[in-house]
């Protein structure tokens, strides 16, 4: 990668539930990329943003819900602060307001490596059955929910307890209908309908992070067991594992979809019958991706080479056992960064500062 190249990376935030942007970031300093590298987010608390040696400039977004038009139009105001050659959406909620304003960033000098609209939605939580009925990839039975007046019937018909999923994120075991009203309620107000009943399987969980070509191979690859999970059922540690079976699911899941970009998905090994059923097809690359570049595949690099239009080889060695731990640091940092972003909805040259603060910290421990 060139270090005159600028990358844009968004979902910065590192809290309880983490966001890509970081890992993806830190994937690129670590594959040698020293260049500007901007963060694109949602709110002045996302915590990446004052990380060190992270984003040089970051810009607050208008929320995806809002429309293509007025993400474009934010767009075109960085344009004039900054180039940009390279974007990198990591959040679910942000692909498809991406994908419909492709062309014009194309026309604008930046490059995307992104599904299409039909690959986009054929993974769509509220579709996950189909692949089942198309492709005879095998999926929990599921139910689309867009009126509480549904609930009682289908009640009657799934075994308890179930999952009660977001349309974008979050998922909660319910145990009764209580519950599940509850999880309703909270996923409708919070993303909107649809929102998701899923057989609940006891099981195995793993995890695979793979870049796909958009003919239906699989470029990069990393399957990854969480041995950690928080109560949210985020992984705080994974490890590496090779499973053949696994390995040949990944690349007939590619082959069906013929997926162009980055993925997660998220397969269970039931305990029921010793069977693997796909449970979500995530499309962006995972929280844990940094365990990639560990691991071997460093799999943001590959990602800005495919959107460079250059040629990669598919990759099929990584490290296995090799483990990720989760660990939350707390930045210092004046409360009047977080007001000059809050009221101009950028900051700048956020590198060179986080040098400079080094180095007075030194010469302070050095004077004391």
């Amino acid at each position: 990668m060139s270090n005159e190249l600028v990358i844009a990376v968004t979902g910065l935030n590192t809290g309880e539930n983490p966001q890509p942007g970081v890992p993806v970031i830190r994937c690129l300093r670590k594959a040698g990329f020293t260049g500007k590298i901007v963060g694109l987010v949602y709110d002045s608390f996302e915590s990446g943003v004052y990380a060190p040696d992270l984003a040089d400039e970051v810009y607050i977004m208008p929320f995806p819900s809002v429309g293509a038009d007025v993400l474009l139009t934010r767009i075109e105001h960085i344009l004039n602060q900054t180039k940009i050659d390279i974007l990198i959406p990591t959040l679910d909620s942000e692909i498809l307001p991406y994908i419909s304003i492709e062309k014009q960033l194309k026309a604008y000098g930046i490059k995307m490596y992104l599904p299409t609209k039909e690959q986009f939605m054929m993974r769509d939580k509220a579709k996950l059955g189909e692949l089942n009925t198309k492709f005879k990839i095998k999926t929990p039975s599921s139910a689309i929910i867009t009126d509480s007046t549904q609930l009682h019937s289908l009640l009657n018909k799934m075994a308890l307890p179930v999952m009660v999923k977001g349309r974008f994120y979050e998922a909660y075991k319910a145990y009764h209908s209580d519950e599940i009203n509850k999880y309703f309620n909270l996923l409708r107000n919070k993303w909107g309908l649809p929102v998701i009943l899923q057989e609940f399987l006891a099981g195995e969980e793993y995890n695979i992070a793979a870049i796909g070509n958009g003919r239906g191979d699989v470029i990069c690859a990393i399957p990854i067991k969480k041995t950690v999970v928080s109560e949210k059922g985020k992984g705080f540690a994974a490890v590496v594992i090779k499973d053949s079976i696994l390995d040949k699911l990944t690349k007939y899941i590619f082959k069906c979809l013929k997926w162009r970009g980055p993925l997660e998905l998220e397969i269970l090994k039931a305990n029921k019958d010793n069977r693997y059923y796909l449970l979500e097809i995530n499309p962006r690359l995972p929280a844990w991706i940094a365990l990639s570049a560990g691991a071997g595949q460093n799999i943001p690099e590959v990602l800005v080479k495919l959107a460079l239009g250059k040629r990669v080889k598919p990759m099929r060695k990584y490290e296995v056992g090799k483990l990720f731990v989760r660990h939350n640091e707390d930045i210092i940092l004046d409360i009047s960064t977080i007001g000059v972003l809050t009221s101009t909805g950028e900051l700048h040259n956020l590198r060179t500062q986080s040098v400079h603060n080094r180095k007075s910290n030194l010469l302070n421990k050095r004077g004391t």
